[in-house]
Parts: structure tokens; C-alpha cells; sequence
């Protein structure tokens, strides 16, 4: 359930991004797919499950479809509250490092291992929209670290996992932190530096 949630809200965002860019719908669509399900099906390629969750799993892809629709018909008040397409933003990212690590354990790979899943779920997805729409990539360039609370995140997870904790509440835990800590990165400005060259 927390990882179709965090779907839902990739998809958002990448619906979103559609708006700004003034794609088409099927564009829209297009863009919200692949920002919902591009980290995912990274991180099931790498830990070798073949075909990835989202070629098996019908609400993989039914997700993001109901979130381009709710973008698409109510989009003008939606872009409104541009804040809340960083927070859509966020709210994914925080999903997905917990979840992608989870499911990484879940595998038996080691908890490095899984941390590293855990950012490549929760970034690759984003990387892919900021690539198609002809933005550059996010994780390598985003002044408000966008991979640092990922880290984190799935560090968290990782950790917890490690000491024997399980289960969703934890799993929830490590969301909310890297979600926390992504607002405060936009909140106060933190910044990473940008390669010379690269206009703001």
C-alpha cells in the first residue's frame, strides 16, 4: 500500500510537470508513468526480479493513469498550488526510499545494498521526468538535494531492519523523515553546488 501511494504521488508530480511543459495528454500520461514507475522498475531489475513489479501488476499501472486524469480535468486549480507539486514531490520521494529498501531486504541483499536501492527507487523515476521534460537531471544538479533525504531515508530503513525492527510502522517511520527533511531542504534553501556552466 505505501508504495502504490508513493505512485500516486510520482504520477502527480510527473502529471504536473506535463502542465508546466504544455504537453498533451498523452504526454501527460506518458510522463506520469514513467516518473511513477521508472525508480521502481530500476530497482526490480537490479535486484534481479524479472519482469519488474510494474510489468505484472495491474495497479502499477492503473495508478498513475487515475493520477493523470485528476490532473488533467482539474489541473487550472491544481496549478494554483504549485507548492504542492514539491510537496507531491517529496511525499514520493519519501515512499519510495523506504519501500525500494524494504523490498531490496526482502531479497536478501545486504543492508548497503539496500540503501542504494532504496535512493535509485526514490530518485530514478524523478531523473527520467527531469530528462524527458529537458530538465537537468535532479539528482545530479537539484540545489535542494533531492538524493541526501533519500539516503537517509533508506539508511533509516536499512538500520532499523538490522536491529530487528520490522513492519509498516517503520517502514512509515522512514518516509516521514525523508519527507521532513526534503521540506526542510526547500524550506531553508539548502543547496548543493552547480557545475559552471549551468544557468540557473
Amino acid at each position: 500500500m505505501l508504495d502504490l501511494a508513493g505512485i500516486f504521488v510520482f504520477a502527480v508530480s510527473g502529471a504536473l510537470a506535463a502542465v508546466r511543459k504544455r504537453l498533451d495528454v498523452v504526454g501527460m500520461v506518458v510522463l506520469a508513468e514513467i516518473t511513477a514507475l521508472g525508480g521502481g522498475i530500476l530497482r526490480d531489475l537490479m535486484i534481479g526480479a524479472v519482469p519488474p513489479a510494474a510489468f505484472t501488476s495491474l495497479g502499477y499501472v492503473l495508478v498513475p493513469l487515475v493520477a493523470s486524469a485528476l490532473v488533467f480535468f482539474w489541473h487550472p486549480q491544481v496549478a494554483r498550488l504549485l507548492p504542492a507539486v514539491l510537496l507531491f514531490d517529496a511525499a514520493g520521494l519519501g515512499l519510495f526510499c523506504a519501500t525500494g529498501t524494504v523490498k531490496a531486504l526482502d531479497h536478501g541483499l545486504s543492508p548497503l545494498h539496500a540503501v542504494l536501492l532504496g535512493v535509485v527507487t526514490a530518485v530514478g523515476g524523478g531523473i527520467l521526468r527531469d530528462m524527458l521534460s529537458g530538465q537537468i537531471p535532479a539528482v545530479l544538479y537539484d540545489r535542494q538535494l533531492y538524493a541526501l533525504p533519500a539516503m537517509l531515508g533508506a539508511a533509516v530503513t536499512a538500520g532499523a531492519s538490522s536491529a530487528g525492527l520490522h513492519g509498516g510502522a517503520v517502514t512509515a517511520g522512514a518516509a516521514v523523515l525523508a519527507f521532513a527533511l526534503r521540506v526542510l531542504a526547500m524550506r531553508y534553501g539548502w543547496r548543493t553546488p552547480r557545475p559552471r556552466g549551468v544557468p540557473d
